[in-house]
């Protein structure tokens, strides 16, 4: 193996100031527009390939319209297509000079939030479209809320249909306003209006000839040039263990590495750390990395996330897939019962007594549902106390105790620590997304400090 210490460091350096990928969901109510926007940021910035676009030109004609609809660039299902409505969530890949982006397009009704759920879970920025004829509805507060929710830390408000309304500076100051205030009070750090037609184009790509009262960015060069942090620097580093490497062989009898993916911060040999939840110490002896530089593994004096890399601690402890790694001085807390706001993605209804898996990172282990404490109502953020279950789309409280401790970091702080997964223990169906704390950036929640009761077979 061959240490390339400075070229790591190097490209650490690079990592940190560029930018190179925007993950961004869009969302919006019905017939906002939202498909139609994709579509016309996708043609305007030539990430159309022929085929793609004759394809659309054909079930374009075949629908009675002379110009082809952009919105079908993105409404791949047939029924999408034959409703003219966005059903599941459509990803698609572009890239221009300055950036390369991952896109969701979600959709709009009441019954598909949870799919909403799913396309901002990882995105960095969310695109809200509001129609300049309606202004702010219920739709476009919800999906606020659920952006807020998810601590999606840049929101873009796209006032679309302008040229509906005249174009008129009036109408779209009012929605801007009307929103901002209402996402800023929900903790949303940073909301951007931009008055746009996705249908004619204005500030979509090309600024808008209509609307010289504007002087901000168009759609996409507030895209390309929006601050996205990966958390390189900032969040203390978190390292759950996929799997353990021990070859035994005749060139490595001794070798023993801990493989994964490092969810955020960095890794540096040396480092002294602790593996939870056995609360064992050591230190970073060395780390393995693949396709650094020349050879099929090469030995790196710091990895970064979110790197796969293996790692070798000094001492010799035991450690399994599904432990974490992490600092010895950020250590995040270990805790048997989570208290957490979760959505459910389910058909079957989540209860409370029910037995499940919760899935953390690498780790999952059985737990128990022990208290529903309330029902978010995302139209007006009210909370129905006591639901006793959640059902397809809810957003709720939960509070789950767990049968082994978990290196549970708060959402606020860690979307990937902060999150896990409620699964069903008979057939491995994904019933609710979970996110550790508070609901929102502004609320505080006390601590549950009741004992938790035996089940049979699950007394934990």
């Amino acid at each position: 193996m061959t240490s390339t210490s400075n070229s790591a460091t190097e490209q650490f350096a690079e990592r940190l100031s560029a930018t190179t990928l925007l993950r961004f969901a869009t969302a919006g109510s019905v017939d906002d527009g939202k498909s139609t926007l994709v579509g016309r940021l996708l043609h305007d910035s030539k990430s159309v390939l022929t085929d793609q676009l004759e394809a659309v030109e054909h079930a374009s004609r075949s629908r009675g319209q002379e110009a082809p609809d952009l919105a079908l660039l993105t409404d791949g299902l047939r029924a999408e297509r034959e409703q003219g409505i966005t059903i599941d969530v459509a990803y698609r890949y572009f890239a221009t000079p300055r950036r390369r982006f991952i896109l969701a397009d979600t959709p709009g009704h009441v019954q598909y939030t949870r799919n909403m759920v799913t396309g901002a879970s990882t995105a960095e920025l969310a695109v809200v479209l509001v129609d300049a004829r309606n202004g702010v509805v219920e739709q476009t507060r919800r999906h606020a809320a659920v952006a807020a929710l998810l601590r999606v830390p840049h929101v873009v408000l796209a006032v679309n249909k302008m040229d509906l309304v005249g174009y008129a500076e009036p109408v779209f100051a009012a929605i801007a306003k009307e929103f901002t205030a209402y996402a800023a009070s929900l903790g949303v750090p940073e909301i951007t209006a931009i008055p746009i037609s996705a249908l004619a184009g204005d500030n979509v790509v090309e600024p808008s000839a209509h609307m010289d009262w504007y002087g901000g960015p168009t759609v996409l060069e507030y895209l390309e040039t929006v601050p996205v942090s990966h958390d390189l620097a900032d969040c203390p580093a978190r390292f759950p263990v996929q799997y353990v490497i021990r070859p035994q062989s005749a060139e490595h009898p001794d070798y023993r590495g801990y493989a994964g993916q490092i969810a955020s911060g960095v890794l540096r040999v040396g480092d002294p750390v602790t593996v939870l939840p056995s609360g064992r110490t050591s230190t970073i002896e060395g780390i393995d990395a693949l396709g650094v530089g020349v050879g099929a593994a090469t030995t790196v004096d710091l990895a970064w996330a979110p790197q796969s890399v293996t790692v070798r601690l000094a001492d010799d402890i035991d450690i399994s897939r599904g432990d974490l790694i992490a600092p010895t001085a950020q250590l995040p807390g270990t805790t048997q019962d989570v208290e957490a706001t979760v959505c459910h993605v389910a058909d079957r209804p989540l209860t409370v007594g029910q037995r499940v898996l919760l899935k953390h990172t690498t780790r999952t282990v059985k737990a128990i549902v022990k208290d529903i404490p309330s029902r978010l109502t995302l139209d007006d953020l009210s909370q129905h106390p006591a639901p006793g279950q959640l059902v397809a789309n809810d957003i709720g409280r939960v509070k789950v105790r767990t049968a082994e401790p978990l290196a549970l970091d708060s959402y606020a702080d860690s979307r990937h620590t902060g999150s896990f997964l409620l699964i069903d223990p008979a057939d491995g169906t994904t019933l609710s997304a979970g996110m550790a704390g508070d609901a929102f950036a502004d609320a505080a929640t006390a601590p549950d400090a009741s004992p938790a009761a035996d089940d049979e077979g699950w007394d934990f």
